[in-house]
């Protein structure tokens, strides 16, 4: 339960931002564009690896500007957190998304639960910089770009959610149709494409709204990548095909752009939400919590728990469901856990800020305590097995994860910038994640009060 200063706080800033973003706010420049592509899990790294084969993300880097060593995303490093962070400029202590959708606290025995079919009101708690863009009299669009359903700042939208068709642009769905991108307008026809066919239908989406309509800003979101390095792991050759794959997307995004006539006005962000690491073993607390008798499970599943952990890669939430015991049992958690093979640190809501976390107290979806792997493993949230470590395969966790602290360097993200208003040939150190929206308003001259970064005016004509 949020107190009542917080509740405050949180309407006073809607209400501020309900002025600063009114209709009758200062016109932008309507001929300048940005698009944003975002390649989810395209770690920094892979940029340096001979093995890749990126043609176009390095061309793009020489002509215009690299964060050299990569960008630093926000905690947790999952990818609809990041995917707000980006185009807030602040970590979830402030815009609200900690996981891919509301994180929903039960009654006392219940476990948390993740319920990704939420709107951009369910979840992001300040206005974006897409806000921030319709509202200068901008036109905007998003192709599978996270926490967008329901926006009314979108001239087109196809969002990342769950039955995503659904709560698309009505005159996108019919276009896609009739270009035979998509066989109807039904959500369970898209479902039975491949993450291949999805990014093939999105990179063309995506290039039919820039050829057609030109929006001011565009965001882009492909998921192949992730989802490969997931399955097989990065660095291997499924993933470099992957990568491969997703560079010929981008290439197809620019060649759009040309054929629109705006290359010229056009600023071009390749980025990523987050790295990537390989994650052969696993950790299981919930098996060990159900030993100690704070879970009981049924049928592989959950049933009551005093405390259970749901997992985020890298990084599992640690909730308590009673809230009058939940200091002691976060505190007796991490005296169970600290020291076991494959942790690395149990971090207390006294150390949240620390990684960019609100006090539970503060925010009712915030954990209670954050479990953090070591590298190599990742945090499984099944309850079946005996012991606290597993092959991955065992514990039902991917050979490849993300989720870890974001100080991790395997986490660090792509970050390209090139086109209008870009230097050439720059290498930026590494930045944070949240330096990318106050860039955006700098290209698009924009007013956006809300972001905590700067614009990466090193890269900047």
């Amino acid at each position: 339960m949020q107190t009542l200063p917080r509740v405050l706080c949180i309407a006073a800033v809607a209400a501020a931002s309900c002025c600063c973003l009114a209709p009758s706010a200062p016109a932008a420049d309507s001929a300048k564009h940005v698009v944003v592509v975002s390649l989810d899990g395209l770690a920094a790294y892979l940029v340096d690896d001979p093995k890749v084969p990126l043609p176009t993300i390095r061309r793009l880097a020489r002509e215009g500007a690299i964060v050299d060593g990569g960008m630093i995303p926000s905690n947790p490093s999952v990818t609809w957190p990041n995917h707000t962070t980006l185009v807030t400029g602040v970590r979830p202590e402030k815009h609200g998304v900690m996981a891919n959708g509301v994180l929903v606290r039960g009654p006392i025995g219940v476990p948390t639960t993740i319920d990704s079919r939420r709107d951009q009101s369910d979840l992001v708690r300040i206005p974006t910089i897409v806000d921030a863009a319709h509202a200068a009299g901008l036109s905007t669009a998003e192709i599978n770009w996270p926490c967008t359903r329901g926006s009314k700042s979108l001239d087109d939208q196809f969002p990342d959610v769950p039955d995503a068709l659904l709560h698309s642009t009505p005159r996108l769905r019919k276009e896609l149709v009739e270009l035979g991108l998509l066989v109807d307008e039904t959500d369970a026809s898209f479902r039975k494409l491949s993450t291949v066919g999805r990014d093939y239908v999105w990179t063309e989406a995506a290039c039919h709204l820039i050829r057609d309509r030109k929006p001011n800003l565009t965001l882009i979101h492909l998921l192949n990548v992730d989802s490969v390095h997931h399955q097989r792991g990065p660095q291997t050759p499924e993933g470099y095909t992957a990568n491969a794959y997703a560079d010929m997307c981008l290439a197809r995004i620019v060649a759009a752009i040309d054929e629109a006539g705006i290359r010229d006005q056009t600023t071009l962000i390749v980025l990523s939400d987050h790295g990537f690491t390989r994650t052969p073993e696993a950790i299981r607390p919930n098996v060990v919590l159900r030993q100690a008798g704070l879970l009981t499970a049924e049928a592989g599943k959950i049933r009551e728990a005093q405390v259970h952990v749901v997992p985020e890669g890298g990084i599992g939430l640690v909730y308590c469901t009673n809230p009058g015991e939940a200091t002691e049992q976060a505190e007796a958690f991490k005296k169970m856990f600290v020291g076991l093979e494959g942790v690395a640190d149990v971090v207390l809501p006294d150390g949240f800020a620390e990684i960019g976390l609100l006090h539970p107290r503060e925010y009712n979806q915030s954990p209670d305590a954050v479990l953090v792997a070591a590298d190599g493993y990742s945090v499984s949230g099944s309850v079946d097995g005996e012991t606290l470590v597993a092959s991955n395969t065992e514990a039902k966790t991917a050979l490849g994860s993300h989720g870890f602290v974001s100080t991790l360097p395997k986490m660090k993200a792509l970050c390209v910038l090139s086109g209008a208003g870009i230097r050439s040939g720059v290498q930026l150190p590494t930045v944070e994640n949240i330096d990318i929206a106050p860039t955006i308003a700098k290209l698009l001259e924009l007013k956006y009060p809300y972001s905590d970064g700067k614009p990466l005016t090193a890269a900047l004509e």
